[in-house]
């Protein structure tokens, strides 16, 4: 029955939003950042799905150590894609089938472009091998039948050729697919629209758009220009949480919000302070900055928001 419940999960989000005409918002997976602290805050405010960030399907099936490093989640925290790298399709399966009775769907890389992962063999380098991709998907649909199964790629210079890559992952079984209009090699560039736009028009199964989108004003042009599903936000919402909400820039409540959820999840000082950071950046005057990032210890940063800002811990978990 749960494996069943879970792949209905993502299946409504995606019914409800043809029904509505509003995509599915969602939170990318992004290294250090899409703990459960942080997904659990942008859900506060309109995010419908969030990622996990990208996990080794190798370690997180073969050590406990890894799995409890990698992994934090709660009752609260769904709808939840679980998103691994992979290149070998059994360690992907069986990542997966550990994860399944926590999460709504996994998630196969395919659109990380950092050196180390394309040293590896996994996320951007593998999109131009779709039946390596399609095995693990496949593989993955056999060990684990009911469970949601994703794709996340980039674009290739090729547009006949990512549509064929597209058309592959919908083949082998994906439930949808994540693009990212950008290549291996772009980086700040306007996403290729029309590349999301096509994938699109040449599958028949959900599409999610990534990349681009840092306000609410440009969440509407950018379904309009990729006819998506949904879209996909990794910055945006780092420096606004409550983007997907229709909030300019981070609002106070925001921040009051997350100083309640980091703390109460016994975060890190790193990752607490840089989390503030970001929701700050558009908000602290220069010099303020500067005094905010010398800040060394929870207590000192506590006091900061306090005095300039009147927000304090309130030992509670916003709902």
């Amino acid at each position: 029955m749960m494996a069943n419940c879970q792949k209905d999960v993502i299946t409504d989000l995606f019914r409800r939003s043809k029904e509505t005409g509003e995509p599915v918002k969602v939170c990318a997976p992004m290294v250090r950042y899409s703990s459960l602290p942080f997904r659990h805050l942008v859900k506060l405010y309109n995010c419908d799905l969030t990622f996990t960030h990208m996990m080794l399907a190798d370690c997180f099936s073969k050590a406990q150590s890894a799995r409890d490093a990698d992994f934090q989640h709660c009752k609260a925290d769904r709808p939840l894609i679980a998103q691994f790298a992979a290149s070998d399709p059994e360690d992907f399966a069986a990542a997966a089938k550990l994860i399944a009775p926590y999460v709504d769907g996994v998630d196969l890389n395919c659109g990380c472009p950092q050196r180390w992962a394309i040293k590896e063999g996994i996320g951007a380098c593998m999109c131009t091998n779709s039946d390596l991709i399609s095995r693990i998907v496949r593989r993955c649909k056999e060990v684990n039948p009911h469970l949601t199964v994703s794709v996340k790629i980039r674009i290739l210079d090729s547009l006949e050729e990512t549509i064929k890559l597209a058309q592959a992952i919908e083949a082998a079984g994906a439930a949808f697919i994540s693009v990212h209009g950008r290549t291996i090699k772009e980086r700040n560039v306007t996403p290729h629209f029309d590349y999301v736009r096509a994938i699109k028009n040449n599958v028949s199964i959900p599409v999610i758009h990534n990349g681009g989108v840092y306000s609410p004003a440009e969440l509407g042009p950018a379904v309009e220009s990729t006819g998506a599903d949904g879209v996909m936000c990794a910055q945006g919402l780092l420096n606004n949480p409550a983007l997907f909400a229709g909030h300019k820039e981070t609002p106070l409540q925001c921040v009051q919000d997350w100083v309640n959820i980091a703390i109460s999840y016994g975060t890190t000082f790193v990752t607490f302070k840089h989390h503030l950071v970001f929701m700050l950046e558009n908000v602290l005057p220069k010099h303020e900055k500067k005094i905010f990032n010398n800040l060394s210890t929870i207590p000192a940063v506590l006091e900061y928001l306090d005095n300039n800002f009147g927000i304090k811990y309130q030992n509670s978990l916003p709902t």
